[in-house]
């Protein structure tokens, strides 16, 4: 395959940035699009010019640090999938495909692709800890969980912190995530002592940190590629209500 990259290019948060024309040749169907990237910039240093800057660890679709707006979807176009997922047989040879980063007042870029999403990580912090005892694995079924709450849990528990929401939303918003990490904790046991505080907190600091607000265009579940659906926003809404009136 053929295809033709237009990549955005930032040295930094106060660099302009650019969107850069690029030819890659010869590109397996097989391969990844982190893997295509990877060609691209093992001939940009063979040609003594300054590689293209992205985030990659796992590279199998479980740690979330990759991520771009690839043809204008986060992720790209394929539902449900990372973008060190996406294969190089869902483009046409010859395609014109455009790269570029998550785009967010919070999310900073740091230089081309990356991103600075450290807001996630203090969400999580104002979050807190969850205060039950420490000690051996309690037995099996000791505290029963109803399977509805235990497979909502879990679904939402699933979200890897990537920030495909906040790029997808219109309005900047890390409702999605913040309403996965607090349900996936609300729906347990163990998560009840800190519940209403938990969400009280973690909704404030996402306001701090400069996030928009969510008003349900359902931008963020459709490229989530976890699918945290978006009654997730709605416990999360409701934890949060709850918790001002207690």
């Amino acid at each position: 395959m053929n295809l033709t990259l237009k990549v955005w290019r930032q040295n930094g948060p106060s660099d302009k940035g650019r969107m850069v024309t690029y030819r890659v040749e010869d590109v397996s169907p097989d391969m990844s699009f982190l893997e295509m990237l990877d060609v691209l910039n093992e001939r940009l240093i063979l040609e003594g010019d300054d590689p293209v800057a992205f985030d990659h660890d796992c590279r199998e679709g479980i740690c979330g640090m990759c991520g771009m707006v690839i043809n204008g979807v986060a992720h790209g176009e394929q539902r449900a999938t990372t973008t060190c997922q996406l294969h190089m047989r869902h483009f046409e040879d010859g395609a014109t495909v455009t790269i570029e980063p998550w785009r967010a007042a919070p999310f900073p870029v740091v230089k081309d692709l990356v991103v600075d999403r450290s807001a996630f990580d203090r969400i999580i912090q104002a979050g807190g800890f969850v205060s039950v005892p420490a000690g051996s694995a309690p037995d099996a079924h000791a505290v029963p969980v109803p399977k509805e709450d235990a497979d909502a849990a879990f679904d939402a528990a699933t979200c890897i912190g990537c920030g495909a929401c906040v790029a997808a939303c219109p309005n900047g918003s890390a409702s999605l995530f913040a309403a996965a990490k607090i349900t996936h904790l609300g729906l347990l046991p163990q998560g009840q002592p800190e519940r209403d505080s938990r969400a009280r907190a973690m909704v404030e600091q996402m306001d701090a940190e400069g996030f928009g607000g969510c008003t349900n265009t359902g931008e963020c579940t459709a490229v989530c590629p976890k699918g945290i659906p978006l009654d997730a926003i709605a416990r999360m809404n409701a934890d949060y209500l709850r918790s001002a009136t207690r």
